[in-house]
């Protein structure tokens, strides 16, 4: 009975894999709007502690309270409850909502730590976690798309890490999270956080992508954040081959024969006659002399 439980357990576990790394419908990347020119947006406060740097720009609104910029450094624009950061906000709860309705999703539960994935919608109805690390797998494809419906919150552990292979990049995974996201110290998160409420990245936590908060706060510490942008991949041009010449027979003129001279005949003088002198008669007396 024993051995049949553990049969059936590894069954279970094998099938589990097999359907987590099967994505098969394609997931449709999301149109951020004007959120997407923003490494960090908030809704309530953003606050910061530590030599944080953003890549991108920075926003909040409806408030307004913006702290610990200095000693951060925002490489980018700051647009606190500015029109800009207006509809930015209005654009984040579009993609929210575009993010958290698509079809097709792979179910998922627990930690994501150890799983390799390839491009697809996975959703989660309550938390999710990682622990070590998760290996999203591209497949040669740099325009694949990942989606993760979270039900909750997503909390990452210490030193975890998520890692881009085969083409995979951090602009085309999103993570659409019901409740608060919360990155663990000296994590390396890859893609979009949308979260419905908050977003904390706590002491040296980097992130490869932006963090979005539609309803609550954007907390920092020491961490690094870089809006991703995409690599579009160059087509290899088709190699034509160099058309060889077709090269026409020279033709060699045959010579015309130069027309032998002919000779002209010979003409022989004729003989020049001497003429014989007349007699003179003797005169005999008679007639003229």
């Amino acid at each position: 009975m024993k051995i049949f439980g553990k049969i059936l357990m590894v069954a279970l576990v094998v099938s589990f894999v097999l359907d987590v790394s099967g994505a098969s419908l394609a997931a449709t990347t999301i149109n951020l709007g004007a959120a997407g020119n923003f490494a960090v947006l908030g809704s309530s406060t953003i606050t910061n502690i530590g030599s944080t740097v953003v890549n991108g720009d920075l926003g909040l609104n409806p408030g307004a309270s913006v702290t610990g910029f200095p000693p951060g450094v925002v490489n980018g624009t700051q647009h606190i409850t500015d029109g800009v950061a207006a509809q930015a906000q209005i654009d984040l709860v579009t993609a929210y909502n575009l993010a958290s309705t698509q079809a097709g999703a792979v179910i998922i539960s627990g930690d994501l730590g150890g799983l390799t994935l390839t491009p697809g919608v996975y959703n989660s109805a309550t938390s999710i976690g990682l622990t070590g690390g998760l290996t999203l797998d591209g497949q040669g494809n740099q325009n694949a798309v990942f989606i993760f419906q979270i039900g909750s919150t997503l909390t990452t552990a210490s030193g975890s890490t998520i890692n881009l292979i085969n083409g995979a990049q951090a602009c085309n995974v999103f993570w659409q999270v019901g409740s608060s996201a919360t990155l663990g110290t000296n994590s390396s998160f890859s893609g979009t956080i949308l979260a419905f409420a908050s977003v904390t990245a706590t002491t040296g936590a980097s992130i490869n992508g932006r963090v979005l908060a539609r309803n609550g706060a954007v907390t920092l510490d020491t961490s690094p954040i870089t809006r991703p942008v995409c690599i579009v991949a160059t087509p290899t041009p088709t190699s034509s081959s160099t058309p060889i010449p077709t090269v026409s027979p020279t033709i060699t003129p045959t010579p015309t024969p130069s027309p032998t001279p002919t000779a002209s005949p010979t003409v022989t003088p004729a003989p020049t006659v001497t003429p014989t002198p007349t007699p003179k008669l003797p005169n005999t007396g008679f007639g003229p002399n």
